[in-house]
């Protein structure tokens, strides 16, 4: 095909809509010419409407010049028919993910494009290899799925279908790339990387929210301030859309047979069904203003408690967690039990890693009215989480939360899990992208870029993984696995032996 070497490249895109227009602007800014269609004329009249605007503000900004807005402008073309795309070196479908419709637009196109032409879908939830079976020549099919915002999003999964020729590959890759965009190899799996990867982040605060563990505002403060998430998982939810999000996520599920680690909510489907849709609708799991949500925070209680005389117990089981709670004790010169065991008068604090208050307490013989615990798997300077036993002592709770927050740092009292709530959905999202990596869905390196850029996740699951400690991941897990018997939290085979053998969770196999 050669189209790496060729300059004057035409892209055709049929749909006019958010993403086709989205990506009908990338590729005139970087010089191509863009022929843009859609069945319905009023859509193709407000995508080129917008996307001047677009590019004006784009000049107002300083970001391009107003010479290289008149060149992007000059390089898109309205057209009113299919047939107009006979010249196209690439055709890009970007219309509703119905796969009857997509099935009959790729039919129409086999027929009026050239043998050298690249025919590509934006889907990003339908087989590629489904989509390309109806056509006689498969290997130019692949998919080309850009994210939303597109001039924003720099993510181009770049999607090999089972007949998807290698060269169809590295044309596509080629032209990412050209249009300023990041590909990412993927090959054809119910959600590729990032919605594959993304289901982990909500399917599994919901679960937590589910048990009542914490409510959905202290799960989103805990996951952005302990974590570095960019948006709580409910504030997304919201933005999103549930009745987007939720079906993306049923999709997947079925799509992967019933697999247990995708499994949905029957909060989000309860919230569904009764219209809870987020910002669309001005209710979700937050009310909205004017586009704003109304954040019911908890009021602060005063802190009148004495904390004279009071005296804490760390346990040493997680030396670390250990030595980091001790520092912080003793900076705010709060007294602490040294003895072998805690005195009948000590507030026990425990930072285990999987286990929960109550089988921490068993396990080490403390008393679970006197014991709390303290998460330090991500750090303790940002954000405080405590976990109690249920009968852990009211007012041990609350000294507890008054001392722990004496440095001026929030602290959220959660009730007993396995794992906290950060160490929950970090671990699961691990897990899966572990899987995705197992499966052969992508390389390593894909898998990190691709979720960092597609999620704006702080790190990549492998990454991730490797910083907190791939053995610290796999204790998650298996004490989830064996707490709760859901099998969907069994740890992925990949995770498992790179965990065992101590190399990073990034090594392929040589």
């Amino acid at each position: 095909m050669g189209l790496e070497k060729k300059d004057n490249i035409t892209i055709g895109i049929v749909g006019a809509g958010t993403m086709g227009r989205g990506i009908a602007q990338v590729a005139a800014l970087s010089g191509m010419r863009v022929m843009l269609y859609d069945t319905n004329p009023g859509a193709i009249v407000s995508a080129k409407q917008f996307i001047e605007d677009m590019v004006n503000k784009a000049v107002i900004k300083e970001k391009i010049t107003k010479e290289q807005a008149n060149t992007t402008m000059s390089l898109i073309e309205t057209v009113d028919t299919l047939t107009a795309f006979s010249s196209c070196d690439v055709v890009i479908e970007a219309v509703v993910e119905d796969f009857n419709v997509k099935k009959d637009i790729f039919k129409k196109l086999e027929e009026i494009v050239s043998d050298n032409c690249i025919i590509t879908t934006n889907t990003s939830s339908l087989s590629v290899t489904a989509i390309a079976s109806v056509c006689k020549n498969p290997k130019r099919v692949a998919g080309f799925h850009f994210f939303n915002p597109v001039p924003v999003m720099k993510l181009v999964e770049v999607v090999r279908g089972l007949a998807t020729g290698d060269e169809t590959i590295n044309i596509l890759v080629d032209l990412a790339t050209r249009m300023d965009h990041v590909p990412v190899v993927t090959k054809d799996a119910p959600g590729f990387i990032v919605n594959h990867i993304g289901r982990g982040y909500g399917t599994e605060s919901l679960a937590i929210l589910s048990e009542n563990i914490a409510d959905a505002y202290q799960i989103d403060i805990i996951l952005k301030q302990s974590a570095g998430f960019k948006m709580g998982p409910f504030e997304l939810f919201d933005l999103t859309g549930l009745d987007i999000s939720h079906t993306a996520t049923e999709a997947i599920y079925n799509q992967f047979y019933h697999d247990p680690r995708y499994r949905p909510s029957f909060i989000a489907q309860n919230r569904l069904d009764g219209g809870l849709l987020g910002r669309k609708t001005g209710k979700g799991f937050y009310e909205y203003k004017n586009g704003k949500p109304l954040l019911h925070e908890k009021p602060k209680k005063e802190q009148n408690i004495d904390i004279k005389g009071t005296k804490f117990w760390v346990d040493n089981a997680n030396k670390e967690g250990h030595d980091v709670i001790v520092s912080y004790l003793r900076s705010i010169n709060v007294g602490i039990d040294t003895g072998a065991k805690p005195d009948e008068a000590s507030v026990i604090v425990v930072s285990p890693i999987a286990e929960d208050a109550t089988t921490t307490a068993i396990n080490g013989n403390f008393d679970p009215e006197r014991l709390v615990a303290v998460d330090t798997l991500m750090g303790f300077d940002k954000h405080r989480t405590i976990m109690s036993t249920p009968i852990t002592n009211k007012d041990i709770r609350e000294l507890a939360c008054a001392v722990f927050s004496l440095d001026g740092v929030t602290v959220d009292l959660i009730n007993d899990s396995p794992g906290f709530i950060v160490g929950r959905v970090i671990a699961m999202i691990v897990n899966i992208g572990c899987n995705v990596a197992e499966k052969g869905i992508a390389t390593p390196e894909a898998i990190d870029l691709a979720v960092k850029l597609g999620l704006n996740y702080p790190f990549g699951p492998l990454e991730w993984g490797d910083k907190i400690g791939a053995l610290k991941i796999l204790s998650i897990l298996k004490f989830l696995y064996n707490f709760y018997g859901d099998p969907r939290y069994r740890p992925s085979p990949w995770l498992t032996r790179r965990a065992l053998l101590g190399i990073p969770l990034s090594t392929k196999v040589q």
